[in-house]
């Protein structure tokens, strides 16, 4: 057991061992500091990477603010001194991230801080070039259609005012492809077809891999996945966007068809309208409220190998909510109470895929400076089930916890919840 897995080690020190540990054995990739107390209001985050500055070991830390981005690069003992007067004090936030790891660490006043330790997103060690181009997880030169959707101009850079979904459409590929890697492991893919070559109707729907986008709508996000399922199997990989808007759908259908997607459609209609005959992948990203639930069935349903989901909206809850007691006075806020909704929501949704078969993942999208909607869920399904009973009891046990006698995700899977009595035939 490492030191940073250590019994009885305060939160902050956990992550600063870990980091500490990363530094030594080459596996840091980044770190990023959140939640600004201080008083300077222009600082909104700090990034720390590890870099080689004249053969010497060095982290860079990158204060951004609103107008500039502030450069200092220390040697790692003062770096680490230093994070340990940021952290807590000045940053209420703080996401590791190594080649084995991911680490986030969250203050909140009145309580003690929380430390959670996941799968890496990043599975390559990092250039240590201080004046390093950055790549880019999906190069500009291979994803032509980013300038058909207006994310980028003919300079290859982002668009005026869409430098945030830019980044989005990057951050999204950095998580995606890795779980694709996980959720296909074993898989031997095929190399993709040259563009603009088609491939057979007997090869397309031999050992076909689907994803489907459920909400697909101006394709930012659906395009990007096409790319990384097509890296990880090859000419299999097919998707599907589905899309409520047919103005979008068509526009949509327009771009791939400009560049000879082949295997990537969009089609008109709602969630729970539309039927594919597959999938094993569902992605459903910022779906509002209870559509967030649709899509996740549809996926458990199709015994879909990835779920990956970016909920919207929590409005379901938050009537039903009945806190504990010791919880009452602080939630008769309603920011509060909006919030500890979210979270009931969230965690009550992961419970689940958890009993239903997947091993789950909750972490931070992107930053919150890009939008406040950033927590995603991810769901890997597991090999064989074991613990059901177990996972159960933790369901029913968060349920009661605070008074939820109905969920849309739960009652689409058939699982009652304590106080429901319209018991669904052959379920737990």
């Amino acid at each position: 057991m490492t030191t940073a897995r250590a019994n009885g080690l305060p939160a902050k020190a956990r992550l600063l061992a870990l980091l500490q540990e990363a530094m030594q054995d080459h596996s840091f990739v980044r770190l990023t500091l959140g939640g600004h107390l201080g008083v300077d209001r222009t600082l909104k985050n700090v990034l720390v990477r590890p870099v080689v500055l004249r053969e010497q070991p060095k982290l860079s830390f990158v204060y951004r603010h609103a107008t500039k981005d502030i450069t200092k690069n220390v040697p790692p003992e003062e770096a680490l001194a230093r994070l340990d007067t940021l952290i807590g004090p000045t940053f209420r936030t703080a996401h590791l991230s190594t080649t084995r790891h991911t680490a986030q660490l969250e203050f909140q006043r009145g309580r003690e801080p929380r430390f959670s330790l996941g799968r890496p997103t990043h599975t390559t060690r990092p250039s240590l070039a201080h004046d390093r181009s950055r790549r880019l997880a999906l190069p500009v030169a291979e994803a032509p259609w980013l300038a058909d959707l207006g994310v980028t101009s003919a300079d290859g850079k982002a668009a005026k005012g869409m430098e945030s979904k830019f980044r989005q459409i990057q951050k999204f590929v950095e998580i995606l492809q890795p779980l694709l890697v996980e959720a296909f492991a074993g898989a031997s893919p095929e190399a993709p077809p040259e563009r603009g070559t088609a491939a057979s109707s007997t090869s397309r729907q031999a050992g076909r891999v689907q994803l489907v986008d459920m909400g697909s709508g101006k394709g930012y996000l659906t395009f990007a996945a096409y790319e990384c399922l097509r890296r990880v199997v090859g000419s299999r990989g097919q998707v599907l966007g589905v899309e409520a808007r047919p103005e979008l759908v068509q526009l949509c259908q327009q771009t791939a068809k400009k560049y000879l997607l082949e295997g990537l459609r969009f089609q008109a209609g709602a969630i729970t309208e539309v039927a594919p005959d597959h999938m094993e992948v569902l992605l459903a990203l910022h779906a509002c409220d209870t559509a967030t639930d649709d899509a996740l069935a549809r996926g458990v349903q199709a015994q879909a190998k990835l779920l990956l989901v970016s909920p919207c909206c929590h409005k379901e809850l938050r009537p039903q909510l009945q806190p504990p007691p010791v919880l009452r006075a602080a939630l008769k806020h309603g920011i509060l109470l909006e919030r500890e909704a979210e979270f009931v929501t969230d965690a009550l949704r992961a419970a689940l895929l958890e009993w239903a078969g997947y091993d789950t993942l909750v972490f931070e999208f992107i930053s919150t400076e890009h939008t406040s909607k950033n927590l995603m869920i991810a769901g890997i399904r597991r090999p064989a089930d074991r613990g059901q009973d177990t996972r159960a009891q933790s369901v029913r046990d968060l349920a009661g916890f605070y008074g939820i006698r109905s969920q849309h995700l739960a009652t689409h899977l058939g699982f009652v919840l304590p106080g429901q009595t319209n018991r669904a035939p052959g379920h737990d």
